[in-house]
Protein backbone atom coordinates (compact mmCIF):
# COMPACT_ATOMS: atom_id res chain seq x y z
CA UNK A 1 0.00 0.00 0.00
CA UNK A 2 2.69 2.48 1.02
CA UNK A 3 6.08 2.50 -0.67
CA UNK A 4 8.53 3.47 2.06
CA UNK A 5 11.71 1.94 0.67
CA UNK A 6 13.87 4.93 -0.30
CA UNK A 7 16.70 2.91 -1.82
CA UNK A 8 14.80 1.55 -4.81
CA UNK A 9 15.71 3.10 -8.18
CA UNK A 10 13.10 2.24 -10.81
CA UNK A 11 14.09 1.85 -14.43
CA UNK A 12 12.76 3.85 -17.38
CA UNK A 13 9.64 5.93 -16.62
CA UNK A 14 7.46 4.18 -14.00
CA UNK A 15 4.84 6.93 -13.79
CA UNK A 16 1.19 6.32 -14.48
CA UNK A 17 -0.29 7.62 -17.71
CA UNK A 18 -2.14 10.25 -15.67
CA UNK A 19 1.10 11.45 -14.08
CA UNK A 20 2.77 11.71 -17.49
CA UNK A 21 -0.18 13.57 -19.00
CA UNK A 22 -0.22 16.14 -16.19
CA UNK A 23 3.57 16.20 -15.74
CA UNK A 24 3.34 14.95 -12.17
CA UNK A 25 6.66 13.35 -11.14
CA UNK A 26 5.50 10.41 -9.04
CA UNK A 27 8.41 8.99 -7.08
CA UNK A 28 9.93 8.29 -3.68
CA UNK A 29 9.02 10.19 -0.49
CA UNK A 30 10.84 13.50 -0.14
CA UNK A 31 10.34 17.04 1.11
CA UNK A 32 9.00 19.26 -1.63
CA UNK A 33 9.57 23.01 -1.45
CA UNK A 34 6.42 24.80 -2.57
CA UNK A 35 7.32 28.34 -3.50
CA UNK A 36 4.42 29.15 -5.82
CA UNK A 37 0.96 30.06 -4.55
CA UNK A 38 -2.18 30.75 -6.60
CA UNK A 39 -3.84 34.19 -6.59
CA UNK A 40 -6.65 32.99 -4.31
CA UNK A 41 -4.30 31.66 -1.60
CA UNK A 42 -4.73 32.88 1.99
CA UNK A 43 -2.48 32.56 5.08
CA UNK A 44 -2.75 29.19 6.82
CA UNK A 45 -4.34 29.31 10.27
CA UNK A 46 -4.06 26.80 13.14
CA UNK A 47 -6.73 25.88 15.67
CA UNK A 48 -6.27 22.98 18.05
CA UNK A 49 -9.60 21.80 19.40
CA UNK A 50 -9.85 22.55 23.12
CA UNK A 51 -12.17 19.78 24.17
CA UNK A 52 -12.78 21.32 27.61
CA UNK A 53 -14.60 24.18 25.86
CA UNK A 54 -16.84 21.84 23.85
CA UNK A 55 -19.66 19.35 24.43
CA UNK A 56 -17.03 16.59 24.74
CA UNK A 57 -14.79 17.54 27.70
CA UNK A 58 -13.97 13.87 28.27
CA UNK A 59 -11.80 14.04 25.12
CA UNK A 60 -9.47 16.50 26.86
CA UNK A 61 -6.36 14.34 26.39
CA UNK A 62 -6.99 13.61 22.68
CA UNK A 63 -5.52 15.49 19.76
CA UNK A 64 -7.34 17.14 16.88
CA UNK A 65 -6.38 20.27 14.98
CA UNK A 66 -7.91 22.31 12.16
CA UNK A 67 -5.75 24.10 9.57
CA UNK A 68 -7.53 26.52 7.25
CA UNK A 69 -6.33 27.67 3.81
CA UNK A 70 -3.85 24.84 3.31
CA UNK A 71 -5.02 24.77 -0.30
CA UNK A 72 -6.84 27.52 -2.14
CA UNK A 73 -10.28 26.85 -3.67
CA UNK A 74 -8.73 26.72 -7.15
CA UNK A 75 -6.15 24.18 -5.98
CA UNK A 76 -8.93 22.05 -4.49
CA UNK A 77 -10.75 22.02 -7.81
CA UNK A 78 -7.55 21.11 -9.66
CA UNK A 79 -6.73 18.31 -7.22
CA UNK A 80 -10.21 16.82 -7.55
CA UNK A 81 -9.98 16.96 -11.34
CA UNK A 82 -6.58 15.26 -11.32
CA UNK A 83 -7.87 12.54 -9.01
CA UNK A 84 -10.83 11.83 -11.27
CA UNK A 85 -8.62 11.73 -14.35
CA UNK A 86 -6.24 9.28 -12.65
CA UNK A 87 -8.86 6.53 -12.95
CA UNK A 88 -8.91 4.34 -16.06
CA UNK A 89 -12.67 4.59 -16.53
CA UNK A 90 -12.79 2.42 -19.64
CA UNK A 91 -11.11 -0.48 -17.86
CA UNK A 92 -13.31 -0.04 -14.77
CA UNK A 93 -16.46 -0.01 -16.88
CA UNK A 94 -15.61 -2.57 -19.53
CA UNK A 95 -19.00 -4.20 -19.00
CA UNK A 96 -21.05 -1.00 -19.04
CA UNK A 97 -21.38 2.38 -20.68
CA UNK A 98 -20.83 4.34 -17.44
CA UNK A 99 -18.10 6.98 -17.48
CA UNK A 100 -18.04 7.70 -13.74
CA UNK A 101 -14.69 7.13 -11.95
CA UNK A 102 -16.41 6.93 -8.55
CA UNK A 103 -17.43 3.67 -6.89
CA UNK A 104 -19.39 2.93 -3.67
CA UNK A 105 -17.18 3.20 -0.59
CA UNK A 106 -16.66 -0.09 1.20
CA UNK A 107 -16.29 -0.94 4.89
CA UNK A 108 -13.29 -2.82 6.28
CA UNK A 109 -14.10 -6.38 7.34
CA UNK A 110 -10.61 -7.22 8.62
CA UNK A 111 -7.82 -9.31 7.10
CA UNK A 112 -7.62 -6.90 4.17
CA UNK A 113 -11.22 -7.58 3.15
CA UNK A 114 -13.94 -5.00 2.45
CA UNK A 115 -17.72 -5.28 2.22
CA UNK A 116 -20.48 -2.99 1.00
CA UNK A 117 -22.73 -1.79 3.84
CA UNK A 118 -24.71 1.22 2.61
CA UNK A 119 -26.70 1.36 5.85
CA UNK A 120 -23.49 2.14 7.73
CA UNK A 121 -21.41 3.92 5.11
CA UNK A 122 -23.12 5.52 2.14
CA UNK A 123 -20.82 7.46 -0.18
CA UNK A 124 -18.61 7.08 -3.23
CA UNK A 125 -14.84 6.77 -3.32
CA UNK A 126 -11.86 6.75 -5.63
CA UNK A 127 -8.25 5.98 -4.70
CA UNK A 128 -5.17 7.70 -6.12
CA UNK A 129 -1.60 6.87 -5.11
CA UNK A 130 0.76 9.77 -5.80
CA UNK A 131 3.62 10.51 -3.42
CA UNK A 132 4.47 13.82 -5.08
CA UNK A 133 1.00 15.24 -4.47
CA UNK A 134 0.86 14.24 -0.80
CA UNK A 135 4.41 15.53 -0.27
CA UNK A 136 3.35 18.92 -1.62
CA UNK A 137 0.25 18.93 0.57
CA UNK A 138 2.26 18.01 3.66
CA UNK A 139 4.94 20.62 2.87
CA UNK A 140 2.16 23.21 2.76
CA UNK A 141 0.88 22.07 6.18
CA UNK A 142 4.37 22.38 7.68
CA UNK A 143 5.09 25.94 6.57
CA UNK A 144 6.10 28.59 9.09
CA UNK A 145 4.85 28.81 12.66
CA UNK A 146 1.94 26.47 11.93
CA UNK A 147 4.36 23.76 10.86
CA UNK A 148 6.53 24.25 13.93
CA UNK A 149 3.52 23.90 16.19
CA UNK A 150 2.38 20.77 14.38
CA UNK A 151 5.80 19.16 14.55
CA UNK A 152 6.01 19.73 18.29
CA UNK A 153 3.16 17.23 18.62
CA UNK A 154 3.58 14.98 15.59
CA UNK A 155 7.33 14.60 14.97
CA UNK A 156 7.98 12.00 17.69
CA UNK A 157 5.66 9.71 19.65
CA UNK A 158 7.53 8.43 22.69
CA UNK A 159 5.42 6.52 25.18
CA UNK A 160 2.26 8.46 24.30
CA UNK A 161 -0.21 5.68 25.05
CA UNK A 162 -3.23 7.85 24.28
CA UNK A 163 -2.08 7.89 20.66
CA UNK A 164 -0.09 4.68 20.18
CA UNK A 165 -1.74 2.36 22.69
CA UNK A 166 0.07 0.05 25.10
CA UNK A 167 2.22 -2.79 23.77
CA UNK A 168 1.63 -6.35 24.92
CA UNK A 169 4.96 -6.32 26.77
CA UNK A 170 4.37 -2.89 28.25
CA UNK A 171 7.40 -1.36 26.54
CA UNK A 172 7.73 2.36 25.84
CA UNK A 173 7.97 2.46 22.05
CA UNK A 174 9.37 5.43 20.16
CA UNK A 175 7.95 6.30 16.75
CA UNK A 176 9.26 9.01 14.42
CA UNK A 177 7.17 10.63 11.72
CA UNK A 178 7.95 9.76 8.09
CA UNK A 179 5.25 11.89 6.43
CA UNK A 180 2.04 11.22 4.57
CA UNK A 181 1.57 7.87 2.91
CA UNK A 182 1.02 8.09 -0.83
CA UNK A 183 -2.56 6.76 -0.77
CA UNK A 184 -5.30 9.36 -1.14
CA UNK A 185 -8.91 8.28 -0.69
CA UNK A 186 -11.23 10.80 -2.31
CA UNK A 187 -14.81 10.72 -1.03
CA UNK A 188 -18.00 12.04 -2.59
CA UNK A 189 -21.20 12.38 -0.55
CA UNK A 190 -24.47 13.27 -2.29
CA UNK A 191 -27.79 14.21 -0.73
CA UNK A 192 -28.79 11.76 1.99
CA UNK A 193 -25.37 10.09 2.16
CA UNK A 194 -23.41 9.67 5.40
CA UNK A 195 -20.88 7.66 7.40
CA UNK A 196 -22.11 6.50 10.81
CA UNK A 197 -19.95 6.80 13.97
CA UNK A 198 -16.70 4.86 13.73
CA UNK A 199 -13.03 4.92 14.63
CA UNK A 200 -10.21 4.94 12.10
CA UNK A 201 -8.00 1.87 12.14
CA UNK A 202 -4.21 1.93 12.08
CA UNK A 203 -2.39 0.78 8.96
CA UNK A 204 0.89 -1.06 9.57
CA UNK A 205 3.57 -2.31 7.23
CA UNK A 206 7.04 -3.87 7.34
CA UNK A 207 9.73 -3.03 4.78
CA UNK A 208 12.71 -5.29 5.36
CA UNK A 209 13.45 -5.03 9.07
CA UNK A 210 11.73 -1.65 9.41
CA UNK A 211 8.25 -1.27 10.86
CA UNK A 212 5.80 1.49 9.94
CA UNK A 213 2.38 2.42 11.28
CA UNK A 214 -0.20 5.20 11.04
CA UNK A 215 -1.47 7.06 14.11
CA UNK A 216 -3.15 10.16 12.66
CA UNK A 217 -5.72 10.77 9.93
CA UNK A 218 -5.64 13.82 7.66
CA UNK A 219 -8.89 15.01 6.08
CA UNK A 220 -8.75 17.63 3.34
CA UNK A 221 -12.06 19.30 2.49
CA UNK A 222 -12.37 20.18 -1.18
CA UNK A 223 -15.48 22.38 -1.28
CA UNK A 224 -17.35 24.87 0.89
CA UNK A 225 -20.44 24.35 3.01
CA UNK A 226 -23.13 26.90 3.80
CA UNK A 227 -22.12 26.62 7.47
CA UNK A 228 -18.67 28.03 6.64
CA UNK A 229 -19.08 30.06 3.45
CA UNK A 230 -22.67 31.26 3.61
CA UNK A 231 -25.41 31.11 1.01
CA UNK A 232 -22.98 31.21 -1.92
CA UNK A 233 -22.08 27.59 -1.14
CA UNK A 234 -24.23 24.70 -2.33
CA UNK A 235 -23.41 22.12 0.36
CA UNK A 236 -25.68 21.86 3.39
CA UNK A 237 -24.72 19.37 6.12
CA UNK A 238 -21.87 16.91 5.80
CA UNK A 239 -19.90 17.96 8.87
CA UNK A 240 -17.28 15.67 10.38
CA UNK A 241 -18.71 15.11 13.85
CA UNK A 242 -16.76 13.88 16.85
CA UNK A 243 -19.31 12.11 19.01
CA UNK A 244 -19.73 10.87 22.57
CA UNK A 245 -19.94 7.17 23.37
CA UNK A 246 -23.72 7.11 22.99
CA UNK A 247 -23.91 9.76 20.28
CA UNK A 248 -25.94 12.21 22.34
CA UNK A 249 -23.28 14.94 22.18
CA UNK A 250 -21.03 16.02 19.33
CA UNK A 251 -18.52 18.57 18.03
CA UNK A 252 -18.77 19.49 14.34
CA UNK A 253 -16.03 20.42 11.89
CA UNK A 254 -17.80 21.83 8.85
CA UNK A 255 -16.45 21.50 5.30
CA UNK A 256 -14.48 24.45 3.93
CA UNK A 257 -12.41 24.32 0.75
CA UNK A 258 -8.73 23.93 1.65
CA UNK A 259 -9.40 23.06 5.29
CA UNK A 260 -7.34 20.22 6.79
CA UNK A 261 -8.47 18.28 9.86
CA UNK A 262 -5.80 16.15 11.58
CA UNK A 263 -6.76 13.87 14.44
CA UNK A 264 -5.46 10.83 16.27
CA UNK A 265 -6.90 7.54 15.07
CA UNK A 266 -7.16 6.00 18.52
CA UNK A 267 -9.96 6.94 20.91
CA UNK A 268 -11.71 9.52 18.73
CA UNK A 269 -15.09 8.33 17.50
CA UNK A 270 -16.40 10.41 14.62
CA UNK A 271 -19.02 10.40 11.88
CA UNK A 272 -19.78 11.95 8.52
CA UNK A 273 -23.10 13.75 9.00
CA UNK A 274 -25.86 13.45 6.43
CA UNK A 275 -25.57 15.71 3.41
CA UNK A 276 -28.85 17.65 3.22
CA UNK A 277 -28.21 19.47 -0.06
CA UNK A 278 -25.44 19.53 -2.62
CA UNK A 279 -22.32 17.37 -2.82
CA UNK A 280 -19.45 17.05 -0.35
CA UNK A 281 -15.92 16.26 -1.58
CA UNK A 282 -13.07 15.31 0.74
CA UNK A 283 -9.74 13.51 0.63
CA UNK A 284 -8.41 11.25 3.38
CA UNK A 285 -4.74 10.40 3.95
CA UNK A 286 -2.72 9.05 6.86
CA UNK A 287 0.45 10.13 8.66
CA UNK A 288 3.02 7.34 8.70
CA UNK A 289 5.56 6.66 11.47
CA UNK A 290 8.65 4.46 11.71
CA UNK A 291 9.39 2.44 14.85
CA UNK A 292 12.86 3.47 16.05
CA UNK A 293 12.80 1.93 19.54
CA UNK A 294 10.80 -1.28 20.04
Amino acid sequence: MYNLSKSRTPAADPRSENAKAHQIPEGEPRVVEDGSLPPDAQPITFNQIDWTETALPEYEDRYAVVLDNVLSPSECRTLLSLAESSVDVERMNSASSLQDPWRPAMVSAGAGMEVLDSGYRNSDRLVWDCQEVVDRLWARCLQGDVGETLMEKLAVLDGDHRVTGITRKGKEERWEMVGLGKRMRFLRYGEGQFFKPHGDGHYSEEVGWKKFKTFFTLHLYLNDSVAEAGEDAELVGGATSFVSNYGSRKVDVDPKAGRVLIFQQRLLTHAGDDVVEGIKYTMRAEIMYELVRP
